[in-house]
């Protein structure tokens, strides 16, 4: 069956959508993760967050009809995208944001897409067009221009090397996540219950580090930190992982992961909203280059 013009044009609109409201939701996620910082362990604050996620994807999975029933070969993706995409990957980001200020994980993050590229051509051999990769570099040219008179503008901070090394580190566990996501579709798993599933087991995997390592399980329960783990939690994970993963499959994951490069300009735009940050010619420069960018990865042709 051919698709219509009409299905054609609601299924880009569609898409466009979701890049819509993950680039927004992510895009307050940095500022909703501050509020994290000090009341508990990093490790912590992500196992609350993708526990409760995990309950919730898997009510969304049943109210959509979707069964959570997975069999093997979906299984084992499961686990290696929850290791990656949200035991690892959101690990790091938390541990980062300790250490360096958030515009410099976002100059990081921008890199998802290029990197995304770079594993499924050496994992997969999935070779993306020309346009893919000119639109992620453009990206992470965009946001570094962005996010220069920030990263000038107040300093990197203490514990510098080890702050980028853990957002490089969380940069890679996502596109690995975004790997055993794809091999979870090939194995034919539903993207709702694969994504409860793959929370669930990176909550019990970063749990049992946890354990192991010692870490305090002590939270200071105070209203903003309960706030943002709702937030976090229910908008910024289940929402956004459901729409994320779904446009990736549709789509394909380049797109997808260009959100990440989308998120910095509107994590900007709430810092000048509720911290007074102010940002001159260059940043507006620096948006140009991020949304040229999606546009090279919207008609690059899916690999």
């Amino acid at each position: 069956m051919t698709s219509t013009p009409a299905s054609s044009s609601s299924a880009g609109l569609a898409g466009y959508s979701s890049v819509a409201i993950c680039a927004v939701v992510w895009g307050t996620t940095w500022y909703a993760i501050t509020f994290q910082l000090g009341a508990a362990d990093p490790a912590v604050s992500v196992i609350l967050r993708f526990g409760i996620a995990a309950v919730g994807m898997a009510i969304v999975a049943k109210l959509f009809n979707q069964p959570l029933r997975l069999n093997r070969k979906q299984h084992l993706a499961a686990v290696g995208q929850g290791a990656f995409a949200f035991a690892l990957s959101y690990y790091f980001v938390y541990a980062a944001e300790e250490r360096i200020a958030s515009a410099v994980v976002a100059i990081i993050f921008a890199a998802l897409t290029f990197i995304s590229l770079g594993v499924f051509r050496i994992l997969s051999n999935q070779k993306a067009g020309a346009a893919s990769w000119i639109g992620a570099l453009m990206g992470v040219a965009g946001v570094a221009v962005l996010s220069w008179g920030e990263v000038a503008g107040k300093g990197l901070g203490d514990d510098v090397a080890a702050g980028i090394a853990f957002g490089f580190i969380a940069v890679f566990a996502s596109a690995m996540g975004n790997w055993f996501a794809w091999r979870g579709q090939r194995a034919g798993a539903a993207v709702l219950p694969a994504t409860a599933w793959a929370m669930a087991y990176g909550t019990l995997i970063l749990a049992a580090y946890a354990l192991i390592s010692g870490r305090s399980w002590h939270i200071e329960w105070s209203q903003s930190y309960i706030l943002s783990l709702a937030y976090l939690s229910l908008v910024g994970s289940v929402v956004t992982f459901g729409l994320y993963f779904s446009l990736a499959r549709s789509k394909g994951y380049a797109l997808a992961a260009y959100i990440s490069a989308l998120t910095p300009p509107i994590a900007m735009l709430v810092s000048v909203i509720f911290e007074g940050a102010r940002f001159g010619l260059l940043a507006l420069a620096g948006l140009v280059f991020v949304l040229a960018g999606q546009v090279f990865i919207a008609r690059s042709p899916k690999p």
